[in-house]
């Protein structure tokens, strides 16, 4: 059956059968997406993340289809209607509605109407009826009255319901109403009445209307909220008129009385069955469409936001604010350990700035302080004013530092288990110091959900979602690539090839045996077997290992061919990667072998030019207008130096430094068109915006880019 997916599958996403191929053979064999696109390129040719994913999850798909196949198959053969072309047609259909209606005749039934009315002996009638040759129906329609059949006109009703069940079962019928919903559906949304007050957040949509094909993900998964909060009635329809005549050019034939019974039949299995089953499926499909969307612009926030620019291995001190409660303050050593901790009380009702300052100047020196890392939530602009204005006795750069997920994280198992002793205020003052350090490393440990950076994310389909997720969080790990001596148990987790238990064994023989010398020594680990170790080598480095590649992106498996090299120009691996002018020296067709071609000695090349090298960028100071701190103080036409937050597939919001998030609309975004709002930002990118309106009532601010 793997012949027929692979072809199926190479034509839809327009690659070779043999790449296809080629990397479902590597996927159930055990191997990893980013194990995949980056040691094994010769294998696929050259497929990226991107493509084995979507050739991961189109496999998962048919594989769910064939089973739902064989499903569809016993209970056919079960009621004894299985013929062998009714078989053969089922196993050749690859697409899911069609099978669903090819199975709607003989799926089991609860109670219907046209079940009763066969009970009565009706079907022959109607099929009769259907034929439309019989004139004189009322006589015809007499021979059927019996002892559970009144008079004639119950008998038509009875056909009648029998033939309405035949259409909607009709698999034309279905595709001609689909096609016209495809052309021609309408979304709309009213306001349930008496629930304008408790619905006022939903007033874009209390009479609303657009068609479906051009309805956006957001608009759709906003009023699909509505609906489930009970605030709104969406419906999804077509004209009816339009639709019952498409039925009746394929049903009706003649001007006859049966004609009549037909077109009757026609009229009530559209309003009755056919109509409310295909708004339904539709209702579905563009759900899944608006998941897809918010799923994918979820997905590239998030890469962004875990891909930031790490300040690395400095001493942080860092501050997560507060009014009453005072501001939580700690010191962290290079490592993220936590050094000091303690409250500060800077801002009202205390108002201890002297005695707050002279405490923060102590603790930047005492503890050799690089950098300052501050909550960017309650008192978040008022602390990191306090700060600045400090002196200090080094420079120190401070950094406002984005809370979301901080409460989630220091309430949640994997923070009690790091800091038993702490309560949760220190826990997130040190999430908070720990980002500045290094965004990834800290921001795994949270659920993706909590970041802040998605939209309706609680209203998609949450199994795709979490896939999806999880799949950027892996890729942004092993692009990145992980020091297996200092990383943690969850950090490990997402490393390529890595499972929770495994991660646990890593950690707890680093505690018993001291740190990892090499990546051969990765092989001591317990149940850490050689398939494993294929998968994550690559991915975990050991900068103090004796063998420089150890601390590089080239695979174990690779180190053959570096030693050949550096052989072949009487040197050492070490001199190879220093002196640049050597591996200019290289003639890399001289190293393709049958396991290894120019893909992966052009990347071995590339990464002896950088070993180790980080792919995040270098971080930036950044620091808001320090005449606005309300939405008070915001004037039209006022630009404003801004850092991007989210991003939406409508524009994206930006903190302007107040508490409300300023909104750039898609159209305000640059001098051109735009279809997609990543295309000109990024998340966490610095930005100057210009106050188009304050809404204050709705707290609400326009902005935009064109200045």
């Amino acid at each position: 059956m793997q012949s027929f997916y692979v072809e199926i599958i190479a034509k839809s996403l327009q690659l070779s059968e043999n790449q296809v191929g080629k990397t479902i053979e590597l996927l159930t064999g055990g191997a990893t997406i980013p194990f995949i696109s980056r040691y094994r390129k010769e294998y696929t040719g050259g497929l990226d993340e991107v493509a084995v994913g979507e050739i991961k999850t189109m496999f998962h798909k048919l594989e769910e289809l064939d089973k739902r196949k064989e499903t569809i198959l016993h209970s056919i053969a079960e009621q004894e209607k299985l013929t062998p072309e009714l078989k053969q047609r089922i196993e050749n259909c690859w697409n899911s509605t069609e099978l669903e209606d090819i199975y709607l005749p003989y799926k089991p039934k609860r109670k219907t109407r046209a079940e009763s009315a066969r009970k009565k002996g009706l079907e022959p009638l109607a099929a009769i009826l259907m034929k439309q040759d019989e004139r004189d129906i009322e006589s015809k329609a007499s021979t059927f009255v019996n002892d559970e059949v009144a008079d004639a006109e119950e008998a038509l009703q009875g056909a009648r319901d029998i033939i309405a069940e035949w259409i909607n079962e009709n698999e034309r019928a279905r595709n001609i109403l689909r096609n016209i919903f495809n052309r021609e559906a309408i979304i709309s949304s009213k306001v349930v009445k008496g629930k304008e007050a408790d619905a006022a957040k939903y007033r874009d949509y209390f009479d609303f209307h657009e068609p479906l094909r051009r309805c956006s993900s957001h608009r759709l998964l906003a009023m699909r909220r509505g609906e489930s909060e009970g605030l709104l009635r969406v419906a999804i329809a077509s004209d009816e008129t339009h639709c019952i005549e498409a039925l009746c050019r394929l049903f009706v034939r003649g001007k006859t009385a049966s004609s009549d019974q037909v077109e009757m039949a026609i009229k009530d299995c559209f309003k009755r069955l056919l109509n409310p089953s295909i708004e339904t499926e539709f209702a579905s499909s563009s759900k899944e469409k608006a998941d897809e969307e918010a799923i994918r612009v979820f997905a590239e926030n998030l890469k962004q936001l875990l891909l930031a620019p790490p300040l690395g291995r400095k001493r942080v001190l860092g501050i997560d604010p507060g009014y009453r409660t005072g501001c939580k303050v700690v010191c962290l050593d290079e490592q993220g350990a936590l050094l000091h901790n303690e409250t500060i009380y800077p801002h009202p009702p205390q108002n201890e700035k002297s005695k707050a300052g002279s405490k923060i100047v102590s603790l930047v020196s005492t503890y050799a302080i690089d950098a300052i890392a501050i909550g960017n939530g309650t008192a978040g602009r008022e602390t990191e004013n306090f700060i600045t204005n400090l002196r200090y006795d080094r420079k120190i750069q401070v950094f406002a530092i984005s809370e979301d997920g901080a409460s989630v994280y220091s309430a949640s198992k994997i923070a009690r288990e790091e800091f038993p002793e702490y309560d949760v205020t220190v826990r997130g003052a040190v999430s908070i110091g720990r980002r500045l350090m290094d965004p990834l490393a800290e921001l795994v440990k949270i659920d993706p959900k909590s970041i802040g950076v998605g939209q309706y994310q609680h209203d998609v389909d949450q199994n795709k979602l979490k896939q999806s997720l999880d799949q950027v969080v892996e890729s942004c790990v092993n692009q990145v690539g992980v020091n297996v001596n200092t990383a943690s148990k969850h950090l490990l987790t997402y490393v390529s090839g890595l499972s929770p238990m495994l991660a646990q064994q890593v950690v707890d023989y680093r505690t018993q045996q001291g740190p990892f010398r090499n990546r051969e020594a990765l092989k001591a680990v317990p149940k850490l077997g050689k398939k494993t170790f294929e998968q994550c080598a690559g991915f975990l480095r050991i900068p103090e290992s004796e063998n420089p590649l150890d601390n590089s992106a080239v695979h174990p498996e690779s180190y053959p061919i570096v030693e050949t090299m550096a052989k072949d120009l009487n040197c050492t691996i070490t001199e190879l990667i220093r002196q640049k002018e050597l591996k200019t020296k290289l003639q890399l067709t001289n190293y393709v072998s049958e396991k290894t071609g120019m893909p992966t000695l052009q990347d071995i090349i590339n990464e002896l030019d950088k070993p180790g090298r980080d792919p995040r960028n270098a971080i930036q100071v950044f620091e808001f207008d320090r005449s606005v701190h309300t939405i008070d103080d915001l004037k039209e036409g006022q630009v404003l130096p801004g850092i991007v937050t989210n991003i939406t597939n409508f524009g994206c919001f930006v903190d302007i430094g107040i508490k409300e998030n300023g909104l750039v609309h898609i159209s305000e975004m640059a001098d051109r068109y735009i279809s997609d709002p990543s295309e000109v930002v990024s998340i966490h990118q610095h930005i100057s915006v210009k106050i188009l309106q304050v809404d204050k009532e709705r707290k609400r601010i326009q902005l935009s880019m064109k200045l």
